[in-house]
């Protein structure tokens, strides 16, 4: 019995030293040795392997190596970062290894997305707390009006009486303006622009500004309503260095999308 015993466990043995392994030495014989290796496995396995093929040859190979490959010493050197990993696996061995790729991908995609959720949420703080500061930047007054001029052409113009709550001489304003009426869903007009202040706003100080878009812009195109309002929401304010003091702009509605996914994904 025991000697029986011994044949079957040598048989078995000799059958898995006997498995087919990938002969990467040319692109021919790995093309031909990869077609015996599949054959050598059961027809439930072999979308598997077929799968794990590729996560193998590619992971030597990262974007760059793929966009930059034009020469055909380039293409050469592409070819055997394919076949390099391949080379001498049997299919359970293929199948292993792209396991192994995959779980240390997956975790490097991880580390990656938590680092960027990060970044974002410290993006969404600075901006909801830039937001809290320029609400000391009051926008008083806003009106618009066309005003005629002797060429016939009205002048669109921006009528805004500000004053400066906060603590900082401000250079520049970046405003965004909505022109809509009651009852009408659509806005007659949505608009960003900014106005460079003369000398800068200085802190409790107020000022009444005129601003003149070109006639051949959306303003000069606008013909709203009477009743229409318009609002203007002050986004980003400069100091006297011309850098920005505070920046609700910063996380935008991209950022709020892109962070709201990786948190679905990595919670």
């Amino acid at each position: 019995m025991k000697k029986i015993v011994g044949v079957i466990l040598l048989s078995c043995l000799l059958a898995g030293c006997d498995k087919p392994k990938i002969d990467s030495s040319t692109d021919d014989a790995m093309k031909s040795s990869i077609a015996k290796v599949r054959e050598s496995l059961p027809e439930n396995k072999r979308e598997e392997f077929d799968s794990a093929l590729q996560v193998v040859a590619f992971s030597n190979i990262n974007m760059a190596d793929l966009m930059h490959a034009s020469s055909d010493n380039d293409k050469e050197d592409l070819s055997k970062k394919m076949r390099e990993p391949l080379s001498g696996k049997t299919a359970e061995e293929v199948i292993s290894y792209a396991q192994k790729v995959t779980a240390e991908r997956e975790l490097k995609q991880k580390e990656q997305a938590i680092q960027e959720i990060k970044t974002l949420e410290k993006k969404k703080a600075d901006s909801d707390m830039a937001k809290e500061e320029l609400k000391k930047i009051q926008v008083l007054s806003a009106r618009f009006t066309r005003e005629p001029e002797e060429d016939g052409e009205p002048q669109p113009v921006i009528r805004l009486v500000v004053k400066n709550k906060s603590e900082n001489v401000i250079s520049r304003a970046y405003m965004h303006g909505v022109i809509a009426s009651s009852g009408h869903s659509d806005p007659w007009l949505e608009s960003k622009f900014f106005y460079d202040i003369p000398d800068g706003l200085k802190p409790n100080e107020e000022a009444t500004w005129a601003l003149a878009p070109p006639k051949n812009s959306e303003w000069g195109q606008l013909y709203a309503p009477s009743d229409a309002v318009f609002t203007v929401t002050v986004m980003r304010v400069d100091g006297t260095d011309k850098r920005a003091l505070f920046d609700a702009t910063m996380f935008t509605e991209e950022d709020g999308n892109k962070l709201d996914e990786l948190k679905k994904k990595y919670p």
